[in-house]
């Protein structure tokens, strides 16, 4: 545990992680259920810093069967997905308190919306600094540094922490 700095409050058997445990890992997600051999086994959640939530029963450290809830109590269903898709682009807090009057827009599914550091962008799960591709969750913990690939999709399609001006530049 200490190589990996996560830590474990549990039973041992024959100096395996085994019964009912709670198995806290570096990045703040914990795992709370049972334990067979030093695996997750059998009922077991893992509880992300985010607030959301993967209920699953486990064999051998492998999912067997699960549910994913996000923070705000929306559940993902992998056979009837319908939110936000192509059809249906509201935010799950508009499918539940409805849309915001003409002219006022909703940004996110938080309303009103995390404040983004300047130069920096909201990427879900933190914010990420361009200058050092590091990602910090919302208690500026750090998470990730990014590759290539998340700096460019990130650069590309999250909410950034500053204005710019939109349409035609002046001549000058």
């Amino acid at each position: 545990m200490e190589y990996t700095g996560s830590q474990y409050i549990g039973e041992f058997v024959d100096g395996r992680m085994e019964g009912e445990a709670e198995y806290i890992l570096p990045t703040e997600t914990k795992y709370v259920g049972e334990m067979k051999d030093g695996m997750f086994h059998g009922q077991g959640t893992l509880y992300f810093p985010s607030g959301s939530r993967y209920d699953a029963i486990w064999e051998k450290g492998l999912v067997v069967k699960g549910t994913y809830t996000f923070s705000d109590g929306l559940q993902y269903d992998s056979e009837n997905w319908h939110y936000c898709d192509s059809y249906d682009r509201r935010f799950y807090t508009e499918i539940c308190y409805g849309l915001k009057p003409a002219g006022i827009s909703q940004l996110t599914n938080m309303d009103p919306p995390r404040k983004i550091p300047p130069g920096c962008y909201d990427c879900g799960d933190g914010f990420y600094n361009p200058t050092t591709r590091i990602v910090k969750d919302y208690k500026n913990h750090f998470l990730r540094n990014a590759d290539g690939d998340e700096h460019e999709w990130i650069i590309r399609t999250c909410r950034k922490g500053w204005d710019e001006a939109m349409g035609p530049k002046p001549k000058p």
